[in-house]
């Protein structure tokens, strides 16, 4: 399942967090910056051999996808293998996962087109300005913005995506022509035009059979027993091939399909819409274009800055949440290390110089690696190898790929990614979930920085509603215990307040209250307010609030304030029986004289 967002509800990233800091100068630092360093003295010729089947097997899959996400971005077909090489070859010497491969991916493909304009210039830009980005998020430490798109955003994102990647390829399915890209006049055109498909019968026949090559290869692929080392020769030769078959489908299929497409291009009749002229050769080695030459005049930097808006925001930031989550899936790592951001990002603004649009982390192509056993991230060398050898040899047999069948591969590719039992999930597990969720998934459908920012807006104000109305356990009783379930912040203070006065001082008669702060770990300027408020108006009644559970951080806030009047005791059976009356229970009051020894030594630690 190539290019996909599948598993980022599997694996949440966090923030790109590094890893420990070491010495600049030490072994440690120097591999931790550099980490080629880390296995390459051990590098063996049974290493050798694993990389090279591996890398041979991602190889073949991802030229075709290559070709076929390049339609999905709007872009000639060469622009996808300019995409495919240039990650291998910085995963080399900056991977610190052998198993992550770098290339295009349908979900970023998608999102090229929709601030690209299918102008390769603006592609090629977009991939430099997002590498940057990305790069200066990384120095930043500002990986933890990505924190705040919740899984439920991504999910509908993903699915909102999946449905438009896949709809998008039926016009090429069908072979119809002149089908706009903005998705709702694209359903429109298609049902309106369906009725052509009488007349283009070709491409509809030839584009299913691929459809289900692809999916009688792939069942085969998932249901091939490991090979054993004590299985006859003869039995494992056989898994061989068919693992071998199954695993490089794509261009299988694709070779089948063009194949088909010469035969009739030799009797001098064509039935199906080709790929076409794929530009010969590797690509040239120039800076970006900061600026385009158009029929209308010169478009400069800045106006190409202004007309890709929120994809300078929406490419970099999916490009890194994608990323750290193929990197978490298959890397098992606990934080992503510098190097891995660094390689992403280089990534991104060394391809821009070889004509690549932006890329990112691949979870399917990724999954091909460590199913095909890699041992190092010298397994991408032989991948971008076959790539570039694709580029200087093969482009002319290119032209016979059938767009129906680049269409057959994409659609395979990210039908899995439509995670339907998301909803059934969020129903069970948590219902408000639901409404991001929806809110992304309907409005991406408009416009894909809508959709994300306004689910985005959603998960935020969901949050910050916990935050301002925390839950709150109470016990009724002579004394009224008050327990917040959370940090108390300066959203918090009315609804405190209120739960406080209407139970305690708003009783007859008044009684005093408990506030049990064992969950709460800190406290702002506008809470201490709110507290002292709360003491003068426990005090004109004549009755006491106390504290429990004050934990160091909230102790040294209340130290610093200056609060005068605050009782605390360190059980709440103490604050219980010295509020009942109860002799010999005395209560310890805000000041450093009177913090207990064990605290005292925390405070000023």
């Amino acid at each position: 399942m190539p290019s996909s967002l599948k598993a980022l509800g599997q694996a949440r990233p966090s923030g790109a967090s590094m890893a420990p800091p070491a010495g600049c100068c030490s072994p440690a630092g120097v591999q931790r910056r550099l980490p080629i360093l880390a296995w390459l003295p051990d590098y063996s010729v049974q290493w050798l051999k694993m990389d090279f089947i591996a890398g041979l097997s991602v190889g073949l899959t991802v030229i075709p996808q290559a070709l076929a996400y390049a339609e999905v971005a709007g872009l000639p077909p060469q622009y996808g293998l300019y995409s495919a090489f240039m990650g291998c070859f910085v995963y080399f010497f900056l991977g610190t996962s052998r198993d992550v491969t770098l290339g295009p991916t349908a979900i970023m493909s998608l999102l090229v087109s929709f601030y690209t304009f299918h102008e390769p210039a603006y592609a090629v830009l977009l991939a430099f300005l997002s590498g940057c980005i990305q790069l200066a998020m990384g120095f930043l430490r500002l990986g933890f913005l990505l924190d705040f798109i919740s899984c439920p955003v991504i999910k509908g994102f993903t699915s909102a995506a999946t449905i438009t990647i896949g709809f998008g390829q039926i016009k090429n399915l069908l072979g119809l022509q002149d089908i706009p890209r903005q998705f709702f006049l694209q359903v429109y055109q298609t049902f309106r035009k369906v009725g052509e498909t009488r007349y283009l019968v070709g491409d509809a026949v030839l584009g299913l059979v691929c459809m289900v090559l692809l999916l009688v290869l792939k069942l085969m692929r998932d249901h091939v027993p490991p090979v054993h080392p004590e299985m006859p020769p003869g039995v494992r030769l056989s898994h061989g091939l068919v693992w071998t078959a199954t695993t490089a489908r794509n261009a299988l299929v694709v070779s089948f399909a063009a194949l088909v497409a010469y035969s009739f291009e030799v009797t001098g009749y064509q039935p199906f819409v080709l790929t076409g002229q794929t530009a010969e050769g590797l690509p040239p080695v120039r800076t970006p274009p900061f600026s385009v030459t158009t029929a209308n005049g010169t478009v400069s930097f800045t106006e190409m800055v202004q007309d890709m808006g929120a994809g300078l925001a929406v490419v970099p930031l999916m490009g890194l949440l994608e990323s750290i989550a193929v990197a978490k899936s298959f890397g098992k790592l606990p934080a992503v290390p510098a190097s891995l951001v660094v390689a992403w990002s280089l990534t991104n603004v060394l391809g821009s110089l070889v004509s690549s649009y932006p890329v990112t982390g691949s979870f399917g192509r990724t999954a091909v690696n460590a199913q095909s056993g890699v041992c190092t991230p010298a397994g991408g060398l032989v991948t971008g190898a076959l790539v570039l050898l694709s580029l200087d040899y093969l482009t002319s047999p290119f032209y016979y790929i059938p767009k129906s069948a680049l269409a057959a591969v994409t659609i395979m590719a990210v039908a899995p990614l439509f995670d339907a039992s998301i909803f059934r999930t969020l129903w069970r597990v948590k219902r408000l979930d639901l409404l991001p969720l929806c809110v992304t998934f309907l409005l991406c459908f408009w416009e894909v920085q809508y959709g994300i920012l306004a689910g985005t807006l959603v998960s935020v104000l969901i949050l910050l509603h916990s935050v301002a109305r925390p839950k709150m356990q109470v016990s009724e009783g002579p004394v009224l215990v008050l327990q917040p379930a959370s940090g108390l912040h300066f959203p918090a203070v009315e609804a405190l307040r209120e739960a406080i006065l209407s139970r305690a001082l708003e009783a007859s008669p008044p009684r005093c209250a408990v506030l049990e702060c064992t969950h709460v770990c800190s406290i702002d300027y506008t809470v201490v307010l709110g507290l002292e408020e709360l003491l003068g108006d426990f005090h004109r009644q004549g009755v006491t609030l106390a504290f429990v559970g004050l934990q160091v951080p909230v102790l040294r806030v209340l130290l610093s304030a200056d609060l005068k009047g605050v009782q605390y005791f360190s059980t709440l059976e103490e604050a219980e029986k010295h509020l009942s009356q109860e002799p010999g229970i005395q209560p310890y009051n805000i000041s450093e004289d009177s913090v207990p020894e064990h605290k005292v030594a925390l405070l000023k630690a």
